[in-house]
């Protein structure tokens, strides 16, 4: 069982996610902290209190934009500290999913929340607090890959997907139509598409070779044209992606 603060400055949004919290059965307690500094406070306590005193914290749930010291601010703190708590963010904005994940934070969820998707945060904690054995996960479907925008689960068709760029332990995908974070590494996707037709072009993407439109090569510097968008190929990928461009045009 998990005991667990959440923190947001916003009355409503506090209350639901305790609300959400209170209602899983893996979260024996969760309290509220209005600002990160009372948070602050509430986390000494508990560690003061040590991991099996009656004021320990398993997990914070923690907004991003606070007023005063920000979610962000607090995680860093909480990396200087001997056992700190597993961290969650909450928040209603993409852009800082790469800050969190450097911050060792255990998920990332945007709001509005879906219980659906605090389950699966809570879940990942459980397992690594050592709280709960692991849910049998169903096998993704091999056509789609799963994107979160503004709390909605949407699927986007990996034929769709032109490149993908890394991003820390997030990767973005992108398409004609715009691009979309994930929580998986480039390596993963590199391994899981390799008989899709991606191959890896550089350390930072990953192409999807059906999207190539051009090969060029300029004063020894080779870059391939995916849209309209133009991204450099490193010395150690150029002779596999030439191989495997030619082994498409005469198959």
């Amino acid at each position: 069982m998990l005991r667990a603060l959440a923190v947001d400055d916003e009355k409503p949004s506090l209350e639901e996610l305790l609300y959400l919290l209170n209602a899983d059965p893996r979260i024996s307690s969760a309290e509220g902290a209005s600002d990160a500094t009372e948070a602050l406070r509430r986390i000494n306590r508990a560690l003061e209190s040590g991991p099996a005193g009656p004021e320990a914290i398993d997990v914070v749930f923690l907004d991003i934009h606070m007023a005063g010291l920000d979610g962000l601010d607090l995680a860093r703190l909480l990396t200087g500290f001997a056992r700190p708590p597993l961290v969650v963010f909450v928040t209603a904005h993409e852009g800082f999913a790469v800050q969190a994940f450097d911050l060792k934070a255990v998920d990332y969820v945007l709001k509005p929340v879906r219980r659906e998707r605090l389950a699966e945060a809570i879940r990942r904690a459980a397992q690594l607090r050592g709280a709960a054995p692991p849910i049998p996960v169903h096998e993704p479907d091999p056509d789609q890959i799963p994107v979160e925008l503004g709390g909605v689960t949407r699927f986007v068709a990996v034929d769709d997907i032109t490149h993908v760029e890394a991003q820390g332990d997030y990767a973005r995908l992108h398409t004609s139509q715009g691009s979309h974070l994930v929580r998986i590494p480039l390596s993963t996707l590199e391994e899981r598409w390799r008989a899709r037709g991606f191959v890896r072009i550089h350390r930072r993407h990953l192409v999807a070779l059906r999207h190539i439109g051009e090969l060029r090569l300029d004063a020894g510097t080779v870059s391939v044209l995916v849209g309209s968008v133009e991204l450099q190929v490193s010395r150690r990928h150029t002779r596999e992606l030439r191989d495997l461009l030619m082994r498409r045009t005469t198959g």
